[in-house]
C-alpha cells in the first residue's frame, strides 16, 4: 500500500486528480450497489418471505422481522454511532463543511447494516440517502488511503457521494445537481468535473451489476390533455403540503421522542417500527397492498403503470405518510428520498383518476400529474428544484413531461418557502448546529454582505466589576488583550490588559477605551471599517434589549477570510 501511495504521489496533479475522482467514483458506486442487495438480502428472509403465507402467520412474522431489526438497529446506532440514525445526507452535510469532509469507518458500516436491517426489515424508509452517506464515507476513507490530509477529504466526499446516488436511483444527472444544490450549494462549484466524472462511474458500475433500468417503473406518459395541464399547479401544491406535513411531523416526533427518558435510546427506533407496522398491517389486512412496509416500490411502479383506484392511492398515502414519520421520528436509520417520492405519486394518482370520469382524463394525464406530484413532494421537503425535475425525467426518459415537472417544482419551491429550512438544514439546527454559519459564502462580495450576527463571537468575556480581585481573576483566567466592561447590563468601554495591570498595582480602576459597536443586521464589510478606526481593534455587537451580544476582533475576521479562501476546489 505504502508503495502504491508512493506511486500515486509522484504523478501529475491533474492526472492524481483524475485517478482519484476514478476510484472515488468505483468505490463507492460499489459500495451503493453492496447496500442495495443489502437490503434485499434482509427483505427476502423477512418481510418478502412473510409475504408468502397466509394472513395469520404473515402478521407474526412480519411483527418479528420489523420490530427485530428495528431492536438490533437500534442497539448499533446507540452504542457504536449516533451519526448514523437518520438519512445521512445532515450528517454528510456537516462532515463537508464542518470537518473538511473527513468521515469515519464506524460511521460507515454502522450506517450499512443498520439501514439494510431496518429497511429490508419492513420500517418504511427509503435507501437513497443511506446509500449517499455511505458512499461519501467510503470516498472520504478511500481519500485517506491515498494519502489526503484530515484538511483535504472534501472531494472524495463529495464525489463519493454522487457516485453513491447514481447507483441507488440510476440517475447520474440528478446525483450531480443533487450534491451542488444541495451539499455544496454552488451549481458552479470548481468541483463539477470531479462530480460529474464520479456520477458517470456510480451509474456505470449499476448499470453493470443490476441493470440500466431505474428504482422505479413508470409508463409512457405521451401526450396528455389540456385539462391535465390545467391540474398541474393543484397537484403540485397539495403534493408540497404533504411534503411539508411529513417535515413538520418528523421534525416534531423527532424532538418530542428524545425527550422521552422512559424509553431508552436503543428501543426508540423498534417502537417506531412496531407503530408504523401496525399501521401496514392493517392496509395489507384491508387492500392486500404492502406498500406501507419498507421502499414501496412494487405499490409506486403498479400506480405509475395505472393500476390503483383512487381509494387505494389515497389509503396508501395516509399510512406511509403517517407510517414513515414514526420511522423517522423514532431515530431510525433511513431516507426520505422514496417516501417522498411515494408520497407525490399517491397524492397525484388520487386526484387524478378521482377526477378521470368526471374531466375524462387520460391514462396518461393521470400519470403525469403523479410524476408531477413526486417532483413536488420531494422539492418541497429537500428544496432542490433542479434536482426533483431532473430525478423524475431520469426515470421517464420523456421530454413531455419537462414543462409540467417545471411547473410543479416551480409551484413547490414557493409554498415551501412557508418553512424557515429545507427538511435536511432543520436536522442541523434541531442537532444544535447553526445553519446560517455552516457554510461559507461563494465569493469575497457576497462574504462582506453577510450581517455582523453570521460571524461575531457570541461568548465574549466581560468584565462586570472593577474591584482589583475581579481584574486579577480575569487576567489569570483568560489570556485576552482587551475586554469589554459592562455595568448595569450597559457597555462602559474597552479595558485593554495593560491598563488592567496598571490599575491592579495603583489600586485603583482601568482607564477605559471608547467602545465602537454595531448591531446585528450591519454587514462585514461595516464591521471592517470599524475594525480599522477602533483604537482597541474591537468592535462590540449590542441589541437595545439584551446589551452585549458579542464581539468582534481583527483574528476573528481573518480566520473568517481564510476559511473563504481555503474553499473547496
Amino acid at each position: 500500500m505504502q508503495a502504491l501511495v508512493a506511486f500515486f504521489k509522484k504523478l501529475q496533479p491533474k492526472t492524481r486528480k483524475t485517478v482519484q475522482t476514478c476510484a472515488y467514483g468505483l468505490s463507492a458506486g460499489m459500495s451503493a450497489v453492496a447496500f442495495h442487495y443489502a437490503i434485499h438480502f434482509v427483505a427476502k428472509f423477512g418481510i418478502e418471505k412473510a409475504h408468502e403465507y397466509p394472513l395469520e402467520k404473515f402478521i407474526w412474522v412480519s411483527l418479528a422481522a420489523t420490530v427485530g431489526t428495528g431492536l438490533v438497529s437500534g442497539w448499533l446506532l446507540t452504542n457504536f454511532c449516533r451519526d448514523a440514525a437518520g438519512s445521512g445526507i445532515p450528517q454528510l452535510k456537516a462532515a463537508y463543511w464542518k470537518d473538511f469532509g473527513m468521515m469515519t469507518w464506524r460511521q460507515v458500516w454502522v450506517k450499512f447494516v443498520a439501514a439494510a436491517l431496518q429497511i429490508g426489515g419492513g420500517a418504511s424508509l427509503g435507501r437513497e440517502g443511506p446509500s449517499v452517506q455511505i458512499a461519501g464515507g467510503v470516498g472520504s476513507l478511500l481519500a485517506g488511503l491515498f494519502g489526503e490530509a484530515k484538511q483535504r477529504r472534501r472531494a472524495g466526499a463529495i464525489t463519493g457521494a454522487a457516485a453513491g446516488l447514481a447507483a441507488a436511483f440510476n440517475t447520474p444527472l440528478a446525483a450531480i445537481t443533487f450534491v451542488l444544490e444541495e451539499i455544496v450549494g454552488d451549481l458552479n462549484s470548481r468541483l463539477m468535473g470531479r462530480i460529474l466524472l464520479a456520477s458517470m462511474i456510480g451509474a456505470l458500475v449499476v448499470h453493470g451489476m443490476i441493470g440500466p433500468n431505474p428504482a422505479f417503473s413508470v409508463g409512457r406518459v405521451g401526450e396528455p390533455s389540456g385539462i391535465a395541464y390545467l391540474l398541474v399547479p393543484l397537484v403540485a401544491a397539495i403534493s408540497a403540503f404533504v411534503g411539508l406535513l411529513f417535515q413538520m411531523g418528523s421534525l416534531k416526533l423527532r424532538s418530542t421522542t428524545r425527550r422521552v427518558w422512559w424509553i431508552p435510546a436503543w428501543m426508540r427506533p423498534a417502537v417506531g417500527a412496531l407503530l408504523a407496522w401496525g399501521i401496514g398491517i392493517t392496509v395489507f389486512a384491508k387492500t392486500g397492498h404492502m406498500g406501507v412496509f419498507s421502499l414501496g416500490y412494487d405499490d409506486l411502479s403498479a400506480g405509475l403503470l395505472g393500476q390503483l383506484t383512487w381509494q387505494i392511492a389515497a389509503v396508501l398515502l395516509v399510512a406511509k405518510l403517517l407510517a414513515t414519520i414514526l420511522c423517522y421520528g423514532s431515530g431510525g436509520a433511513g431516507g426520505i428520498f422514496s417516501p417522498t417520492l411515494f408520497f407525490g405519486a399517491m397524492t397525484g394518482l388520487a386526484i387524478g383518476t378521482g377526477l378521470q370520469p368526471i374531466l375524462h382524463l387520460r391514462p396518461d394525464g393521470v400519470e403525469m400529474l403523479a410524476v408531477v406530484g413526486m417532483a413536488a413532494s420531494m422539492c418541497a421537503v429537500v428544496r432542490a428544484p433542479v434536482t426533483s425535475i431532473l430525478i423524475v425525467f431520469e426515470m421517464t426518459h420523456e421530454f413531455a413531461v419537462v414543462p409540467p415537472l417545471m411547473l410543479g417544482a416551480l409551484v413547490s419551491n414557493a409554498i415551501a418557502k412557508l418553512m424557515k429550512h429545507n427538511f435536511y438544514d432543520a436536522l442541523l439546527e434541531q442537532d444544535g448546529h447553526d445553519v446560517e454559519r455552516f457554510a461559507p459564502p461563494l465569493d469575497f462580495r457576497r462574504w462582506q454582505r453577510q450581517p455582523a450576527s453570521v460571524l461575531a463571537n457570541e461568548r465574549p468575556i466581560l468584565l462586570t466589576s472593577l474591584e482589583p480581585h475581579a481584574l486579577q481573576s480575569i487576567l489569570e483566567s483568560h489570556p485576552y488583550d482587551r475586554f469589554p466592561v459592562v455595568s448595569d447590563g450597559k457597555l462602559q468601554g474597552i479595558a485593554t490588559r495593560p491598563e488592567i495591570e496598571v490599575a491592579i498595582k495603583e489600586k485603583r480602576a482601568p482607564v477605559l477605551h471608547e467602545a465602537l459597536t454595531c448591531g446585528p443586521n450591519t454587514s462585514l464589510r461595516d464591521i471592517q471599517m470599524r475594525l480599522v478606526e477602533s483604537p482597541t481593534m474591537m468592535v462590540v455587537l449590542v441589541t437595545p434589549e439584551q446589551g452585549v451580544k458579542g464581539l468582534f476582533t481583527l483574528h476573528d475576521l481573518l480566520r473568517a477570510q481564510h476559511q473563504l479562501a481555503d474553499a473547496p476546489e
